[in-house]
């Protein structure tokens, strides 16, 4: 495919989109005509083609920046709560942020946004926004003092502490919207970062808790607050912050330049503000497990099925997208069947392991490289994407090839 064919073809729509439900995708007119395929019946290597790193990776200054926030957290830490203390807290600690890890992963697992992303993520929220926060709680403690008073005690758990710390988590969602923009495509890459910015700042947060409760009450002290902490509430923070996330994301599948996002993201800051407000206070005011049976296990579970009903979306794009391409000949129906479904996937992992050789990473990359090019081809429709033509081309190409070598003798 050319350059300007790739252009015919990926020309945006005039069409604005329609939105059925906030989780519907955007609806277009009929797409352009896609440049037919060419075949190739001749087996042909797998082309090494680097993914595009402009807008899906962090500024140098930002990695700069968490270096130095991390150097003054565990000097802090060391000198508050002692080298021992702080060791026996972060190894706990990593219990609780092992478990979300591995289930936003999951979540991530249709369309996997880049690792350095991710990592950023994690950094961001376990020392830039504990950073921030540890320093704007100071400057309120100076502003206003705290007397111990129940009051202030109050004030601090139910609003202090939830708009500091879901304005330090968000802005960390907001700069990787800013700054790596084609990597974040719709909610569930919103609710991804989000999650993990989220998770980052737990497992700081639970470095403190636990090594206190070690210090002031040992072992028995520390089982009973891993136990609140690290079993029964390890997904708060995650949830705080996916709503901002989320937020985000809708702005981001409907285009929107950082300006225009502003207004969805204090939107979603504020469901993470009201959220946050209502877990600590009940903790501080009512029966914290009733309550949490009663009003936070049910939130927690409607979060679960959002997010299922979010992957079902994003399963209907890539069969919409692909089914355009397998009418220009670039997949058979068939293929686009096994891509835009979990179950399809499984079954083409089951059968690639079936071939001589193994050649399950060939499909793994096969069923990567065909969601990312669907993702592309929304990208390019919806005129967000200025680099889409040459991410189309590519991504053609690699795909082309992988079947080709899946299908070697």
């Amino acid at each position: 495919m050319t350059h300007d064919q790739g252009a015919a073809s990926l020309r945006p729509s005039l069409t604005p989109p329609e939105f059925a439900s906030p989780l519907a995708q955007p609806f277009h007119a009929a797409p352009v005509p896609i440049t037919p395929a060419t075949t190739s019946p001749a087996p042909v290597q797998v082309p090494a083609i680097a993914a595009p790193r402009r807008g899906r990776t962090a500024s140098i200054w930002l990695v700069g920046l968490l270096v130095l926030v991390l150097v003054a957290l565990v000097g802090y830490f060391l000198n508050a709560l002692g080298p021992g203390a702080s060791l026996i807290g972060m190894l706990l600690a990593l219990v609780p942020l092992a478990g979300v890890v591995l289930a936003v992963r999951i979540v991530d697992r249709w369309e996997p946004e880049p690792r350095g992303l991710l990592a950023l993520a994690v950094a961001w929220g376990a020392i830039a926004a504990v950073g921030i926060a540890l320093g704007v709680d100071l400057l309120i403690t100076i502003a206003i003092g705290n007397d111990g008073s129940p009051l202030r005690e109050a004030f601090s758990v139910v609003v202090q502490a939830p708009v500091v710390e879901e304005l330090a988590k968000g802005l960390g969602v907001l700069i990787i919207f800013a700054t790596a923009r084609r990597a974040f495509d719709g909610p569930v890459d919103g609710i991804v970062y989000g999650a993990l910015i989220g998770a980052g700042f737990a497992f700081t947060e639970n470095i403190q808790y636990f090594a206190i409760s070690f210090i002031e009450g040992g072992a028995a002290d520390t089982t009973a607050t891993f136990f609140v902490r690290g079993i029964l509430s390890p997904f708060a923070h995650v949830m705080f912050t996916s709503v901002t996330g989320f937020a985000l994301g809708l702005a981001a599948r409907r285009g929107a330049a950082v300006g225009h996002a502003i207004g969805p993201w204090l939107l979603g800051l504020a469901g993470a503000i009201a959220l946050h407000a209502l877990w600590n206070g009940s903790a501080l005011f009512g029966d914290f497990f009733a309550l949490y049976i009663t009003l936070q296990v049910p939130l927690f579970a409607g979060f679960i099925l959002g997010i299922i009903a979010l992957r079902r979306e994003e399963s209907r794009l890539t069969r919409r997208r692909l089914g355009e391409y397998a009418g220009a000949g670039w997949f058979t129906p068939q293929e686009v069947d096994m891509l835009a479904t979990s179950a399809g996937r499984k079954a083409a992992l089951a059968w690639a392991r079936s071939l001589r050789g193994d050649r399950t990473g060939l499909m793994k990359t096969f069923i990567a490289d065909a969601t990312a090019l669907a993702a592309t081809r929304q990208r390019a429709i919806t005129g967000r994407d200025p680099h889409a033509v040459s991410d189309e081309r590519d991504l053609l190409a690699k795909t082309s090839a992988t079947r080709a070598a899946m299908f070697a003798p």
